[in-house]
């Protein structure tokens, strides 16, 4: 028996643990912006606040038809480099948080050839590469996110491929993107429907018809379920949202109880649903940590996925 009984608890030890990398490797998470404000502290501040797994560095502008590209970090550093940076992104990524380089601004890509020229400088410079004058030290970024709100919509999805062609099975190039909730979004639809992409956040603020209003959701989950959760490229799906009233001046603000308990149970089940994206992280007074613990149903269901826990039982955990 003793033997038998040995094999069986090597059994369910094995099946726990590759549950666990399944659970792991599926489980929604929260994405945010770091960046643009002198007094949201530094980025290694926002690291330790543990409730962030991707912060995108907001933004490197001017890019495309021979351009300078610069770091525009709101005074943080200087546009042209930042290296005192790099010991800070290498201790976000100790903590497993992906650091990824968000482009802003207006591209001006004339061509494919010059969406491939930005590709390879971005990687030379801020990924994998070897250039000798990196922006950001030697710390190697996660990858690359487009934040995308002006200028030339032309080659986004040239560069994007651009891009995905750095990746290896050693290191793997992520790619995300940040399209506004009106669909399609005119700047980044083409190049989300590459299916690069590991992560779309989608923005549902500053977007009055397709965001929450006045106690009312409907608009945004019927943007959520009629258009990008069955957008063909989208991978992993993200509800972007702002981190409080003052973050979007247009509207989109959802108090953490009600998304609580009226949204997130509503968007948990579509496959691809990959967890919160906030604006910003000078704008996140402790909204992260109070959904933290509801952004992914992983954490409180064992598993398979299943529907995030019942009103009665997530209103007893925000009452509390």
């Amino acid at each position: 028996m003793a033997p038998c009984f040995r094999a069986l608890v090597i059994a369910i030890t094995l099946l726990l643990m590759i549950s666990s990398a399944i659970r792991s490797s599926d489980a929604a998470g929260i994405a945010t912006y770091w960046g643009q404000n002198t007094d949201e502290g530094s980025l290694e501040d926002a690291c330790r606040r543990g409730t962030y797994d991707y912060v995108n560095l907001a933004f490197l502008i001017n890019y495309g038809n021979g351009q300078t590209p610069e770091l525009n970090l709101a005074g943080h550093c200087e546009r042209s480099a930042c290296s005192s940076l790099s010991s800070e992104i290498k201790a976000c990524q100790k903590r497993g948080i992906q650091v990824l380089l968000s482009l802003g601004g207006a591209p001006n890509l004339s061509s494919r050839d010059d969406a491939k020229e930005v590709a390879s400088y971005l990687y030379n410079n801020f990924l994998g590469g070897e250039s000798e004058n990196r922006p950001l030290g030697d710390a190697v970024l996660d990858g690359i996110d487009f934040h995308i709100q002006g200028g030339r919509r032309d080659f986004l999805d040239d560069l994007a491929k651009a891009l995905s062609e750095y990746r290896t099975t050693e290191r793997r190039v992520h790619l995300s993107a940040a399209p506004q909730c009106s669909y399609p979004d005119y700047y980044l639809d083409a190049a989300i429907r590459t299916g690069l992409f590991d992560y779309v956040w989608v923005q549902f603020f500053n977007n009055p018809p397709c965001q929450y209003s006045m106690g009312n959701a409907n608009n945004l989950i019927n943007s959520w379920s009629s258009h990008w959760a069955s957008h063909p490229g989208v991978n992993k799906l993200f509800l972007g949202l702002p981190a409080s009233p003052e973050a979007a001046p247009s509207g989109g603000f959802i108090p953490h109880r009600m998304l609580i308990r009226e949204v997130l149970p509503q968007i948990q089940d579509y496959p691809n649903y990959g967890g919160v994206m906030l604006w910003n992280v000078y704008y996140d007074e402790n909204y992260s940590q109070a959904i933290r613990p509801y952004v992914n149903p992983e954490t409180l269901t064992f598993g398979r996925r299943s529907k995030y826990p019942r009103k009665s039982m997530i209103k007893s955990f925000v009452d509390e």
